[in-house]
């Protein structure tokens, strides 16, 4: 099995491993490019698959759709997700359902998807998952859903009444196993210290149209076939409970059984991050362990890619010092964006250190 040689959910891809001469110039000046367009998100993610294939204007046969929100102790964000799915426009809420897993020790979200229920326009289910792990519940959420396509929106989102239309028209239109659809994140008025970036972090950028694309991303705003599914119920990996990555690994294993993944322009929904992640140290913490991601794959792999291993390793050590030196100089004199080239550092750092003691856990602790 070899591992993808782009990034995956925002990382920053910029080729293979070692490299010298014109190559190496090359990729540095790719690198410092990046810093002008002030975004996290790499070049590839931002334009559609070049091979864009012919959609699919013949009929289709209307399919169930289950609606998915996995929570942990978040109240008041998941009734503001809930709430946004019961303002969808352009669907049938007859084709719908709701199955909000809540993945606490006690049933803690209960009461608060009791009350919900009697504002739904459509079926709800609520499921208990004690079992900590965030693969854990969306394995929770596949197992109680009966739909042939499954939403997934997380419990700090709020989706735009047309998200679920687009998200479906996507699908059809492609036949696409897996639709995508933008986040924007939004801090609130008190953060000023490096709000350009938090909010890029949190958010997800892609084309500025609809379509095929050659890459994935998180599990949060998307749409997914259950038929194409490695397993219809349990699909997401329980070794990626406390380390997160179980959708970037599931869509991984689907794209190189030949999925075909979409991006749907308008299907937007807004991210409210919690307050304790709206800092610079989380979020480079967080980047970091991104970072980790291709490395990590293609030591994992069955049988293991030590060439990518040596790739990644390679790439990352130049990424961590190239950008290293530009926030240096860029914290010295004060920059005010000077947080996006620490970010690109600290995902080179992680392509390095790998695994074993610098993993970094950030579910199912509690």
């Amino acid at each position: 099995m070899r591992c993808r040689r782009h990034a995956a959910r925002g990382l920053l891809a910029v080729g293979g491993g070692a490299a010298s001469g014109p190559v190496l110039g090359t990729r540095v000046k790719t690198m410092l490019s990046l810093l002008d367009r002030r975004s996290l998100a790499p070049p590839a993610y931002l334009k559609l698959d070049d091979a864009q294939p012919s959609a699919t204007p013949m009929a289709r046969p209307r399919l169930s759709v289950s609606l998915a929100i996995a929570t942990q102790r978040r109240p008041e964000g998941l009734a503001v997700a809930v709430r946004s799915m019961f303002r969808q426009t352009g669907v049938d809420p007859a084709a719908l359902e709701l199955v909000v897993v809540d993945n606490d020790a006690v049933p803690s979200a209960e009461p608060v998807v009791r009350q919900l229920e009697a504002e739904s326009p459509f079926h709800m289910c609520y499921v208990h998952e004690p079992a900590a792990g965030v693969a854990n519940a969306r394995n929770a959420a596949m197992a109680a859903a009966t739909g042939d396509l499954v939403a997934f929106l997380d419990d700090d989102e709020e989706a735009s009444p047309g998200w679920l239309a687009a998200l479906i028209a996507a699908q059809a239109r492609y036949g696409a196993d897996v639709v995508f659809g933008p986040v924007k994140a939004r801090a609130p008025a008190r953060i000023e210290q490096h709000r350009d970036y938090l909010e890029q972090f949190f958010s997800r950028e892609g084309p500025a149209e609809t379509g095929v694309i050659a890459h994935y991303y998180g599990c949060g705003n998307s749409l997914i076939r259950r038929a194409a599914l490695p397993h219809p119920t349990a699909p997401f990996a329980p070794e990626r409970n406390r380390i997160g990555g179980e959708d970037d690994h599931l869509f991984g294993v689907m794209q190189r059984a030949g999925a075909r993944f979409a991006w749907a322009h308008e299907a937007l929904v807004f991210e409210d991050p919690v307050p304790e992640r709206l800092t610079l140290r989380y979020a480079l913490e967080r980047a970091f362990a991104f970072g980790q991601g291709p490395t990590f794959g293609c030591a994992t792999a069955e049988p293991p890619d030590w060439a990518g291993v040596a790739r990644f390793m390679a790439t990352g050590a130049l990424q961590a010092g190239v950008f290293g030196l530009v926030a240096a100089a860029q914290w010295l004199r004060g920059a005010p964006h000077r947080a996006f080239a620490l970010d690109q550092a600290a995902r080179g750092l992680g392509k390095v250190f790998f695994g074993g003691p610098f993993a970094k856990q950030f579910y199912g602790m509690d």
